[in-house]
């Protein structure tokens, strides 16, 4: 029997737009949307007031807001100041918990199986979020990262939640597979042509009918999902794979002279970002999405690393018009893995080309 723990998913309420309503107070109780200002723009957040008279949420197009919500105020996202409240309220987590993992600006998992309270531990964490740095958050506890996230959901905006597994098992027996992270629209609509419409059904369902529709792995992995089951550590420092830098066009692209100069600036911006981490990668790689949405990647591997925009820069173009794109580009983007500081990867024995394409 795997040994019982204690995790804790902090998530930091509408987090771009709290901080942007920490320098402006006058706007607090106001909808209030962090967007682009492009016709391709998405929406980064938005406030409660926002969410609840619209419906306006996270990755919506900004069109679509603006058109549900014209009075609300819009605001350009501002990376670099979320990014400096995100270091300090991750510096309040460190000094409160051994083991921390970041998974994003705005959200963390904390281990804290040997605390003796872990529940005081997170409401003291989530009061010296709010009265040092002004900003709330939400946080679950429960036995597993899985878990603990879906509870955190629970008490938004600002609540701490303490939910078991035999608690989640009676109290989302009903709630639509889509629930769990990692079940997507289109995994929730073949589960709901078999019958299956809740979690309950889920975890009834014949396994051998589960792994013939989806396969011997994923037939396996859903029912466990819907039991809540989960054994994924808490990893304090997260390797990073690779880097990129890519950019979504207002107005698709079909000059192959335009597309070469975006990739040569995307690929100087990638190597300066590198030098900065001292970062080097032997894979580069380009990502090109066309205007009807097909995603195609070319990627070479070298013999040494590298973040020198002289070799990055002629390598992306070479990708890009060895593909050729054949229909106008909506997204470009420009990739380096492979780093000379990941452990134990081993060097190639010779340059080699991959070649890979997604639709």
């Amino acid at each position: 029997m795997a040994e019982k723990r204690t995790i804790a998913h902090l998530d930091m309420d509408a987090f771009y737009a709290s901080v942007e309503l920490r320098r402006r107070p006058e706007l607090k109780g106001k909808p209030v949307v962090v967007c682009g200002s492009g016709p391709r723009a998405v929406v980064t957040t938005a406030s409660y007031e926002a969410r609840k008279l619209a419906g306006i949420h996270s990755a919506m197009p900004a069109a679509v807001a603006r058109r549900r919500l014209p009075d609300a105020i819009y605001l350009q996202p501002d990376f670099a100041a979320y990014r400096e409240a995100s270091g300090q309220v991750m510096d309040i987590l460190r000094a409160n918990a051994e083991t921390v993992e970041v998974v994003g600006l705005d959200e963390a998992y904390l281990d804290l199986s040997d605390l003796f309270a872990p529940k005081a531990t997170m409401r003291r964490i989530a009061a010296e979020i709010r009265e040092d740095i002004g900003l709330t958050c939400s946080v679950g506890i429960s036995e597993n990262r899985l878990l603990a996230k879906i509870t955190s959901e629970l008490g938004k905006p600002a609540g701490l939640v303490v939910l078991s597994r035999g608690e989640a098992l009676e109290r989302f027996a009903a709630s639509p597979p889509g629930l769990v992270p990692g079940i997507g629209p289109k995994t929730a609509v073949k589960l709901e042509r078999m019958g299956i419409r809740t979690l309950a059904d889920l975890r009834a369902h014949d396994p051998v009918a589960l792994e013939r529709a989806f396969g011997p792995r994923m037939g396996h992995w859903l029912p466990a999902r819907a039991r809540f089951e989960d054994q994924t550590p808490i990893e304090p420092v997260r390797e990073t794979k690779s880097q990129s830098t890519e950019v979504t066009f207002d107005v698709d692209v079909a000059d192959p002279t335009e597309m070469e100069r975006h990739v040569t600036s995307l690929a100087e911006e990638l190597c300066r970002r590198l030098r900065s981490r001292d970062l080097a990668g032997r894979t580069i790689g380009i990502k090109v999405r066309l205007d009807d949405w097909t995603n195609v990647t070319r990627s070479q591997t070298l013999d040494d690393p590298t973040n020198d925009p002289a070799t990055v820069t002629p390598l992306a173009l070479d990708l890009l018009r060895s593909y050729a794109p054949p229909r106008p580009v909506r997204l470009l983007g420009v990739r380096v893995a492979g780093f000379a500081n990941n452990a134990g990867e081993p060097k190639p024995p010779k340059a080699q080309m991959q070649l890979d394409t997604a639709a």
